[in-house]
């Protein structure tokens, strides 16, 4: 029996106890312990030959109600500015996920323009791969590669990710390891302890996509010494998540298309396109498409079965620069030729790794999203959004989170935050993780707020190495966080020019 991809997007779409009590975590900060940076000889990643820099480790408690008890330690680069008459506020730097590293970002220190101007630290969040501890889960990785890689039998993926997450979870307990202590709110605690064991009067966030949750709590509970923030790919925290997660599959792939139809070139190649595939989309609801995997390929099933959600799927996690053939492959497929698909089939490598991080992204997402979830708004996406069956919308099972046994968020962390400190909020037109809609939305309660939307491009405009635009926004606006910036490569970025084969 195959098994069809169901579950191809949930990994890729990527993506309290109450307030009182840990708000009150929160603010007891100062009162009860003094944090701690003390440098480190060896670094956790190798920066570029030639770079100055000091490296070391943040140490905090991991429960703020127990100062007395363990404590934690998180990674800390400090890359000082080129320029001798710099800026005194700093930048710092933290990314998504949750769960992700931003150590990494030391290997390509050189390519930060913010360092012309001000010092630029890179923070890494409690839990990820170069914290003390990292939670991660190995488990969580052999279970998607036996959910993946065996299509001989009928399985429930929940079930085996559940086990998955109970046998990684008895792990980390075993270790001591507080689950309940990693989330947001205490994220944002951390990034404020840093400051001030660093001493800093006044500075600056960079932050993208699941980060820029961090800087909302930032915000709203120490906006004291915030300069400016620039927030990448926003992810707000009133937004639940999983309940848009196949209307904004849909609305992206129906907004490319609509844009094929107003260009007399790609209209005339392909007429009527958008129709023509949502109906295809539609159909193969009853009658997936099977594509057969290469003869030499280490899965134990033959085929691979895509509906219409995984078709959607693979053209939304497409780069920018593959957003021009969308139309074309389209065409290819309403004739027949799964070529495209055949290639995704042959490419697909389910492997085991240590799973860095993941405890720390199912804690922050059981606590977090999965509470202020509608299930009956959940369910309804399907019947609402036929072109994308096979896809489930939920990030991370109920299953899971169920035996991962966190303690729910008080609903306050579940609210929009209200704020007069300048922010950037910066989109990509096709981000299909943190649509331009919600960043949007959120300049109604961020009163000194400026949005930028590039046209044609994906999550992360700022990471976007071959096209530094969006990297030089947010650089102008630390400069002058009272307007927004005036830089002509923004001006000049005119869209997706499609290709006809």
């Amino acid at each position: 029996m195959n098994k069809p991809t169901s579950l191809y997007s949930r990994f890729f779409l990527l993506i309290a106890i109450g307030f009182v009590t840990l708000q009150g975590w929160a603010q007891q900060s100062n009162r009860s312990y003094t944090p701690k940076f003390e440098e480190a000889k060896k670094p956790v990643v190798k920066v570029p030959k030639g770079e100055d820099y000091t490296f070391g480790y943040l140490q905090v408690p991991e429960n703020r109600q127990e100062p007395g008890g363990k404590w934690i330690k998180l990674p800390v680069y400090i890359f000082p500015s080129k320029n001798p008459q710099k800026a005194k506020d700093p930048v710092i730097y933290t990314v998504g996920g949750p769960g992700y590293t931003s150590m990494r970002a030391a290997q390509y220190i050189r390519a930060y323009q913010y360092r012309e101007d001000r010092d630029f630290i890179l923070f890494e969040q409690r839990g990820t791969q170069y914290a003390q501890p990292n939670l991660a889960c190995p488990e969580w990785s052999a279970a998607l590669a036996e959910i993946y890689g065996d299509g001989d039998s009928p399985i429930n993926p929940d079930s085996i990710l559940a086990e998955a997450a109970l046998k990684c979870k008895k792990r980390l307990v075993a270790k001591e390891i507080n689950l309940d202590t990693y989330r947001t709110t205490e994220i944002a605690a951390d990034l404020r302890d840093l400051v001030l064991a660093l001493g800093i009067d006044q500075y600056n966030l960079l932050t993208l996509s699941y980060s820029t949750k961090i800087a909302q709590v930032m915000l709203r509970d120490y906006p004291d010494g915030i300069r400016s923030v620039v927030m990448d790919s926003p992810l707000p925290l009133e937004v639940n998540y999983e309940e848009e997660t196949l209307a904004n599959l849909v609305e992206l792939a129906g907004r490319l298309l609509d844009q094929c139809a107003d260009d007399p070139e790609c209209n005339a190649a392909h007429p009527q396109l958008k129709s023509r595939f949502f109906s295809f989309l539609k159909e193969l609801e009853a009658n997936p498409v099977s594509v057969p995997l290469p003869v030499d390929s280490a899965a134990s099933r033959d085929t691979v079965t895509y509906q219409g959600g995984d078709i959607l799927s693979l053209i939304a996690n497409g780069s920018t620069e593959e957003m021009a053939q969308v139309p074309a492959l389209i065409e290819q497929l309403l004739n027949g030729d799964n070529s495209f698909l055949e290639a995704d089939a042959a490419n697909q490598q389910w492997t085991t790794g240590p799973g860095n991080g993941m405890g720390m992204r199912i804690s922050v997402w059981c606590a977090e999203e999965k509470p202020f979830i509608d299930r009956d708004a959940l369910a309804a996406q399907a019947e609402k959004y036929p072109e994308a069956a096979g896809i489930d919308p939920e990030f991370i099972p109920k299953a899971v989170c169920d035996c991962w046994g966190v303690t729910p968020e008080d609903s306050h962390e579940n609210k929009a935050v209200s704020s007069d400190i300048p922010v950037l909020l910066i989109s990509g037109e096709y981000d299909i993780e943190t649509p331009v809609k919600w960043a949007a939305a959120m300049q109604s309660n961020l009163s000194n707020s400026y949005h930028l939307v590039f046209k044609g491009w994906k999550h992360g405009p700022t990471t976007n190495w071959g096209q530094p635009c969006a990297m030089e926004a947010a650089r102008a606006f630390f400069n002058d966080p009272s307007k927004i910036p005036n830089n002509p490569c923004f001006e000049e970025i005119g869209g997706i020019n499609f290709k006809s084969n």
